[in-house]
This record gives structure tokens, C-alpha cells and sequence, in this order.
């Protein structure tokens, strides 16, 4: 029987290697996790770069708020 499509997308996605920019826990670094090859895509270029550490900061601002989830900008415009 074939996949839904909704099911491949799930299936793709847990097959991705998910970390933070550093390779340490989120909740020792306060960090954002996203797949390998965006966080490598964001470190090579300057733009990325800074991308990323706004995304870090909103993620920590989020934390010591007590929140589990930011809205850091990192996955917008990516249907989930």
C-alpha cells in the first residue's frame, strides 16, 4: 500500500539528523535545533550566521520566559 503524502513527509523528516548549531543539548546551551544540513547551510554564508544567533536569542529569551516552544523564524514558511 502506498504512503500518503503526509506520511512521507513524516517519514523524511524523522529519518533527518536534527541538532543545535553546536552539537551540545539544547537545554545546557539554550540553543535552536534544526536539521544538520540547515544549520550547515546557515553557518557558511554571513547572513546565516547572524540568522542563526537571532534565532538562539529568541530561543533563549522563550526559555527563561518558561516556554517550551519560540517561534525563532528558522523553519518559517515550511508547511508542517
Amino acid at each position: 500500500m502506498a504512503l500518503k503524502k503526509s506520511q512521507k513527509s513524516l517519514k523524511k523528516w524523522t529519518k533527518q539528523k536534527w541538532r543545535t548549531p553546536s552539537g551540545k543539548k539544547s537545554s545546557d546551551t539554550g540553543e535552536v535545533y534544526a536539521p544538520s544540513a540547515t544549520i550547515k547551510k546557515l553557518k557558511s554564508t554571513k547572513a546565516g550566521r547572524a540568522k542563526l544567533a537571532a534565532a538562539n536569542k529568541k530561543k533563549r529569551a522563550a526559555t527563561k520566559k518558561g516556554k517550551q516552544h519560540a517561534k525563532h523564524g528558522l523553519h518559517k514558511g515550511k508547511k508542517r
